[in-house]
């Protein structure tokens, strides 16, 4: 670039008024900056001054020169003035920059033009030359309410303000320089953005920089300049095609793997992790699988570390079941396979929660070995009575008719344990309709105290009941809910002593509706009130085996509650007993 041309004359010019307005400016800001500097400096210290007032008000003190000093003190180092306190016939009494013993050499201060001022105005502000210090200062002096003190002054040597008003130059100086500098760089850069074709190139650019690549491109003419503009934006457009395409892949991607309920671990060949959905931190440490953190920290199972090793290897091994240590009561199993991808090796490391499934086959295996069990028992007693009056030598009458008995009561203890299975598996696959109408508590408590009136009548128990007004009446499916009703009081029936109270109630609780069913027998285990709704789960199982129930009753109370929109829930009573509470919401 040769200053002959349009581009030099052009960086001179620029170049120049932007120096010359720059010093002018420093020569204009320069010259009222010390005198605004005293005056700010003089602002803040007529502030700091009737701070030092107030807090002296505030702080009463018994009135002694130690302890007026020692106030002096302690104002003083709130702030960098020197803080003078006065008393009405002009005795320093405390001073902040003298000790106690040096205030008895002070001279009166009630002549100074500044304690003058104050007396006669409030206030008092003075510039001038101390002769304790031998420099200029900056006095203010205030009168204070006090009993003891008249007036407050604070002091500032003006050399600080010569010391901050040099280093203020200093500064302008360096900054008029970094100016000089940048203005000549940036008349450097408006020389080069004359030219329109340039300045039109670099629009497009920085819109492509934007992402933005809807827009067409200008014509860039026919010579070398355009053809390189041409290239560029094809160049970027088809950059921003791919982009887009990688977006959309990317986000597609995240989607299945954030629906995904597997967690998915993909790492580099040092282990460091890529990429984990939020499935995978839930089954690992939450706070350990980051992008670029090492897998240990999120997944500390060494058979993990030993799968994860051989999938970078390049083999593919056995999948593996464990139970993170957070959660020790979950079962993961964990996959890994080696990443092939060119440019990319690597491995993943799939796990999969089968806790439910667990679970679920548990219960299974439970079921079965329950109802195997259940119905092994009457089968056997039948067919030990059967073979009785199969003998050869047949047994007396009445012999027999007690073998039949016991038959006919073990053949309908499995024909309940059938009907209750079936009942329980038409719960659970919600195939019972729900039938809303309007109930009468009281006749339902009834109903089910007169259906079971003789096993009441067998055990000498009785049953009584409370309803609260505002309980007399609710909407719901009145036959399921008397068959679950009817099942507590069955339960409590079994298990209460002899010659007891059975208590039924309703109450309004909120927004619902609260039944209960309370008895006065020996009460529930705490380690078995979370179980006893499971099926064939039994507090005392030679009690209720003897008493012929199935096991299921609780259970089935607990489906026909929930079909009904409500919750049961089990507790001991502080009086004794057990107490079975169903919520149901009011409809």
């Amino acid at each position: 670039m040769t200053f002959g041309g349009l581009r030099g004359r052009t960086l001179l010019a620029v170049f120049g008024v932007s120096a010359v307005a720059l010093l002018l400016a420093a020569v204009l800001i320069a010259m009222p900056m010390r005198a605004q500097l005293i005056m700010a400096i003089e602002r803040n210290l007529i502030a700091e001054t009737r701070l030092a007032a107030a807090l002296l008000r505030e702080r009463q003190t018994d009135g002694s020169v130690a302890a007026l000093d020692r106030e002096a003190d302690e104002i003083g180092g709130f702030t960098a003035a020197r803080v003078t306190l006065i008393a009405a016939d002009g005795r320093v009494v405390g001073d902040s920059a003298e000790d106690l013993a040096a205030l008895e050499t002070l001279d009166n201060h009630g002549t100074r033009p500044e304690v003058i001022a104050a007396r006669q105005t409030g206030m008092g502000v003075v510039r001038r030359f101390s002769a304790t210090l031998e420099t200029d200062l900056l006095y203010v002096a205030l009168t204070v309410a006090h009993p003891h003190v008249e007036i407050v002054r604070l002091a500032l040597p003006l050399t600080d303000v010569d010391a901050q008003f040099r280093a203020v130059r200093r500064s302008l100086l360096v900054a008029l320089a970094v100016a000089l500098g940048c203005a000549l760089g940036l008349a450097w850069l408006s020389s080069v953005l004359l030219a329109r074709r340039v300045d039109a190139i670099a629009a497009v650019a920085r819109r492509y920089a934007a992402g933005d690549f809807s827009a067409p491109a200008r014509d860039q003419g026919g010579d070398e300049l355009g053809t390189v503009a041409r290239v560029l934006d094809d160049t970027a457009r088809e950059l921003g095609r791919r982009m887009r395409e990688l977006s959309l892949d990317r986000a597609r991607m995240e989607a299945i793997l954030a629906g995904m309920l597997e967690g998915v671990v993909v790492v580099n060949p040092d282990g460091r992790v890529m990429l984990a959905n939020d499935a995978a931190r839930r089954m690992a440490q939450p706070d350990g699988l980051v992008p670029g953190g090492h897998y240990t920290d999120g997944v500390r199972h060494p058979d993990i570390g030993a799968m994860l090793g051989r999938a970078l290897a390049g083999q593919t091994p056995d999948g593996i079941e464990f139970s993170p240590l957070r959660d020790p009561n979950r079962t993961v199993v964990a996959r890994a396979a080696p990443v092939t991808t060119e440019g990319a090796p690597g491995a993943v490391l799939v796990l999969h929660d089968i806790t439910d499934l667990r679970h679920a086959d548990r219960m299974r295996r439970d079921f079965v070995a329950n109802v195997s069990h259940e119905l092994r028992t009457p089968l056997t007693a039948i067919q030990g009575y059967v073979e009785a009056l199969q003998d050869d030598v047949p047994p007396e009458p009445e012999e027999a008719a007690r073998f039949l008995e016991i038959i006919a009561r073990q053949a309908n203890r499995m024909e309940r344990l059938v009907r209750d299975l079936l009942r329980l598996a038409r719960l659970e696959a919600g195939q019972e309709p729900v039938a809303s109408s309007q109930t009468d508590v009281e006749t339902l408590f009834a109903d089910v105290t007169t259906e079971l009136e003789g096993a009441l009548e067998a055990k000498g128990q009785r049953v009584v009941t409370d309803i609260e007004p505002a309980a007399r009446t609710l909407r719901v499916d009145t036959a399921k809910l008397h068959d679950a009703l009817r099942n507590l009081v069955e339960n409590a029936i079994a298990y209460a002593p002899p010659s007891t109270t059975i208590t039924l109630a309703s109450r309004r609780a909120g927004g619902a509706f609260v039944l209960t069913v309370g008895d006065e027998g020996p009460g529930i285990p705490e380690a078995d009130l979370s179980r006893i709704f499971e099926r064939f789960y039994r507090v005392d199982k030679a009690r209720s085996r003897e008493s012929g129930g199935t096991g299921l009753g609780l259970s089935i109370v607990k489906h026909l509650v929930e079909i009904l929109g409500g919750d049961v829930k089990a507790e001991n009573r502080k009086a004794g007993g057990a107490l079975f509470s169903v919520t149901l919401p009011v409809r």
